[in-house]
């Protein structure tokens, strides 16, 4: 064997071993970078629950984004504290045993007025924690954030926000607690990809008191929350001319002194591509699922399937109106919006009080392509002769809820004003008896029911048009 060969092959194995080793080292340095926190009790904040921790909380979150991002972390302890910025590159950890807990003094939530106009600038501008046109930023661990909302009395913008994110990107809220918020309590603005996973909210103890706001956003996927609130539970929203699509809501599980899953009231730049599935909706004082079109924009492709609810106001409610309010004051009214390609499946609802379901469109905007399947829905019962007989206003620029008409003229489903709708194995059942039929279609056209539990006799039909019942006398 040659010198020279042994030699290089020595020389090629150290050079290989070097640059193996500078590798190992520079992927050590990255993971260290990425893995850098900041306590906040560095920067001089005290977990007593008396002191403001306000700035040293800041300082924190200041330095990890100047250093290129990481982990602000909060120990376990009570830090009281005002407003805080996120920035870009930032994740708030709470620890087990942490509770980051919200002023009670006003003066601590300076206002913030966001670049990006809508109608929610007609509520409020402060917040506990706020973030604005801020990428790759999260709220994480088994901590909680508490507001302290009791301690606020009055009009909208005496009450902050919990949590307020506008125009962000890349964005997490992971396995913490949240409680008690003044106002809504997360509200996330024009955001794009946006995951809520593994979260608890109980908040009942203000006047707005909404789970999780996602306001015309992209991207957004929500899973596996549990959510007690005293307004809406989870509620999509378009307060501004950006449309909120490509929405996923799973596995939560929601109770509301108000809806359970919704879309609406504002409505301005429509909902595309949602899907809302495997919840557990129960105590809720309106509706379980409300669907609601009103201020202009367009709801289409729209799927809501394995619910169960128990004790609900009404189990379904769609609604295309023409409130008209514009998002923004300088703004002319929008027209009327579009409500289209709906389907409702596999709902198990038991409790329903005496109103019904409304589904329920305009005379000269009528709702379009509705399927439900596989619902079984049980009602109180109890209506009259009277109820049965009612005239139903239209209500066309009425706020939209399930209880606005009064009480229905019929037990189960109310449908007016609908285009292409399809009834298939639904069941409408009833805890004591009722005056009113199950199904009244009123400007109904081509609609389809093919439920063996629905006969022609519990169908009340009025200026229909293309209607065709399958029945348990054609059946074979």
């Amino acid at each position: 064997m040659k010198i020279g060969s042994v030699k290089g092959r020595i020389m090629d194995k150290a050079r290989n071993l070097i640059l193996t080793v500078f590798v190992s080292l520079l992927a050590a340095t990255f993971a260290a970078a990425a893995e850098k926190v900041y306590d906040v009790r560095d920067c001089g904040a005290k977990a007593d629950g008396r002191t403001l921790c306000t700035g040293a909380i800041q300082k924190a979150i200041d330095q990890c984004s100047q250093d290129g991002g990481g982990t602000v972390y909060l120990a376990p302890g009570t830090f009281l504290s005002g407003t805080i910025y996120m920035k870009t590159g930032v994740t708030l950890k709470l620890a087990a045993g942490c509770t980051l807990l919200g002023s009670k003094d006003l003066e601590d939530y300076p206002p913030t007025v966001q670049a990006l106009r809508s109608y929610t600038d007609n509520y409020t501008d402060k917040s506990l924690i706020y973030a604005e046109k801020a990428e790759r930023i999260a709220i994480i661990g088994q901590g909680t954030i508490d507001g302290q909302g009791a301690s606020f009395k009055g009009p909208y913008k005496v009450r902050p926000y919990t949590i307020r994110f506008i125009e962000c990107r890349n964005v997490t809220v992971e396995d913490i607690t949240l409680r008690n918020s003044p106002m809504w309590m997360q509200h996330y603005m024009a955001c794009d990809d946006v995951r809520i996973s593994g979260i608890t909210v109980h908040s009942r103890v203000n006047h707005n008191n909404d789970g999780i706001n996602i306001d015309s956003c992209h991207r957004v996927v929500i899973s596996g929350c549990n959510i007690s609130s005293g307004d809406d539970a989870i509620v999509l929203k378009s307060t501004s001319a950006r449309v909120c699509r490509d929405v996923t809501v799973s596995n939560c599980v929601v109770s509301s002194r108000c809806n359970g899953l919704k879309m609406g009231t504002e409505s301005n730049g429509g909902f595309k591509n949602i899907v809302m599935t495997g919840c557990a909706i129960y105590d809720t004082r309106l509706a379980g699922i409300a669907l609601e079109i009103v201020d202009g924009g367009i709801m289409d492709r729209v799927v809501v399937s394995n619910i169960t609810m128990d004790r609900i106001g009404a189990p379904i409610f769609l609604r295309l109106g023409n409130r008209a309010r514009p998002f923004k004051k300088d703004m002319e009214k929008p027209g009327i919006g579009a409500m289209r390609n709906i389907t409702i499946s596999n709902v198990e609802a038991t409790g329903a009080g005496l109103t019904g379901c409304a589904i329920a469109g305009l005379p000269q905007a009528a709702i379009e392509n509705v399927t439900f399947s596989n619902l079984r829905l049980s009602f109180g019962g109890g209506g009259t002769r009277e109820h049965a007989e009612r005239d139903v206003p239209e209500k066309a620029d009425s706020y939209p809820e399930y209880s606005m008409f009064g009480v229905l003229p019929t037990y189960g489903l109310y449908c007016r004003h609908v285009k292409g709708l399809k009834l298939l194995n639904v069941q409408l059942q009833l805890a004591k008896a009722d005056r009113r039929r199950a199904v009244f279609f009123e400007d109904v056209e081509d609609a389809f029911i093919d439920s063996p539990d629905i006969s022609s006799e519990m169908i009340r039909l009025v200026d229909v048009k293309d209607v065709h019942i399958r029945d348990k006398g054609s059946r074979r």
